[in-house]
């Protein structure tokens, strides 16, 4: 193994950790920022009012997403295992 292809590899694991997580990510911050703004106009400071809507709209983006990061992985781990042999011979 050369230091290139850890490189790339690492890399390409990274690049895939962020495609996974920007959705989810994504959704907890819109909604956290739509639900900040309606306790400051309403001045209502309830804990579970920031938190049940995120895990809800999480959960939404994974029903709807989920199918697209399942492929992502499984294409990840299979190149990751269709490359050991080269891996190897270097």
């Amino acid at each position: 193994m050369t230091p290139e292809s850890v490189i790339d590899i690492g890399q390409q694991a990274v690049w895939t950790t962020l495609l996974l997580a920007a959705p989810l990510l994504g959704i907890a911050l819109v909604v956290g920022v739509l639900v900040s703004i309606f306790q400051a106009a309403t001045q209502i400071n309830e804990m579970t009012l920031s938190f049940v809507p995120k895990v809800i709209a999480m959960g939404l983006v994974m029903v709807i997403l989920g199918p697209w990061m399942l492929h992502l992985m499984m294409d990840y781990t299979i190149h990751l295992f269709h490359a050991i042999p080269h891996l190897i011979d270097q």
